[in-house]
């Protein structure tokens, strides 16, 4: 199962344009508020050159990228945990999702209206942040509700009750999920809740060219110093330079990120700093059959990993045969490695490395 991410933000922000670069799904999108309240959910693949170049190698049958499910949520409006605007549709969508992508618009383009009338960044994020607050007193306040309504209230209820309030408390005083001090068991009796404050989130400015190449744009202080404050990721992206990047050939795509002074395209710095952001690395398999990351969270050791990819091969694992991707490109090849003794055995404590490629012996 794919992890999963939603796109959240104003109306004409550039949620829709982001969600087309990273799932290829052509979705319309529009210069004005259209007050649509659908979500849509397709799956992106995280772009990974290790893959790219195990491919060349192997020139296996099929090539699997690791993916991430994401998500594109109506446009937010002041109120819309209230229900305004796309109101309990957007929550709905949002609370199923693993981490959140908040796309900010610093662009300025009298072509496409912004649902306040003037850009401004901090304000935008603003209101965004208590949206989300205001939809987790919501949540709370049903369970509180639930609790109290019903017939038979046991002990593990009343305890719940107090730390529900305490939340419940600190939200009405705009505080977020993570300046509230809960004990173990406080935390671990609200597991069961999924609020929207506590799920990591990264934070995209969808700025114009010119913003680009100059590095600057109204609030680019305020926003860089809240993110780095709250220890959100943030990326600086023009969106509408990644669609016509996208168009092109590896050739002149190379040209013109060359001319915005960028590395490589912001969609794939994005794609990629979401998977990280939520803990995941990849480790690979590569044969003439399949060439294929799999995903799995930091920390896992080999017997785990190995489940990963059959719950037989977890039950029965022997060893795992593991060479790192750095030793496969400085040797050239599979031979060189073993020739050198790059190849290791590894046993099932081995905490798989993010790029190991493993081979899995196993007895059922």
């Amino acid at each position: 199962m794919a992890l999963s991410c939603g796109i959240i933000g104003l109306p004409t922000v550039g949620k829709t344009t982001l969600f087309n670069l990273l799932t290829k799904a052509g979705l319309a999108t529009s210069g004005f508020m259209t007050g649509k309240t659908s979500t849509h959910t397709q799956l992106a693949q995280i772009p990974d050159e290790r893959i790219d170049y195990l491919a060349q190698m192997y020139k296996p049958k099929k090539v699997t990228y690791a993916t991430l499910e994401v998500t594109d949520v109506p446009g937010l409006v002041r109120g819309a945990s209230q229900g305004m605007g796309s109101g309990n549709e957007f929550l709905t969508a949002v609370q199923e999702v693993d981490a959140l992508i908040h796309v900010i618009r610093a662009f300025e383009n009298e072509n496409v209206i912004h649902v306040e009338d003037s850009i401004n960044i901090m304000r935008d994020v603003e209101t965004i942040n208590l949206e989300l607050l205001f939809a987790d007193l919501q949540l709370i306040e049903k369970r509180i509700s639930r609790i109290n309504q019903a017939k038979k209230k046991t002990k593990e209820h009343q305890f719940e009750l107090g730390a529900l309030e305490k939340l419940q408390t600190a939200f009405e005083e705009e505080k977020p999920l993570s300046q509230i001090q809960l004990s173990d068991e406080e935390r671990d009796c609200l597991r069961h809740i999924r609020f929207l404050t506590e799920k990591p989130m990264i934070l995209v400015v969808n700025v114009d060219e010119t913003q680009l190449v100059n590095q600057e744009y109204p609030q680019r202080d305020s926003i860089l110093a809240y993110a780095e404050e709250k220890g959100l990721p943030i990326l600086e992206v023009c969106l509408q330079a990644e669609v016509e990047i996208d168009e092109l050939g590896p050739e002149d795509q190379a040209m013109f990120l060359e001319d915005l002074g960028i590395k490589e395209p912001g969609v794939k710095r994005i794609a990629q700093t979401v998977y990280e952001h939520l803990g995941l690395i990849s480790f690979l398999t590569a044969g003439e059959d399949e060439v294929r990351a799999w995903t799995i969270t930091k920390g896992l050791n080999a017997k785990q990993a190995a489940g990963k990819i059959h719950s037989d091969i977890e039950r029965g694992f022997i060893r795992a045969e593991t060479v790192s991707f750095s030793d496969l490109v400085e040797c050239g090849s599979m031979a060189k490695v073993k020739e050198k003794g790059l190849a290791r055995l590894e046993g099932k404590d081995y905490i798989v490395q993010d790029g190991d490629i493993i081979n899995f012996r196993f007895n059922v």
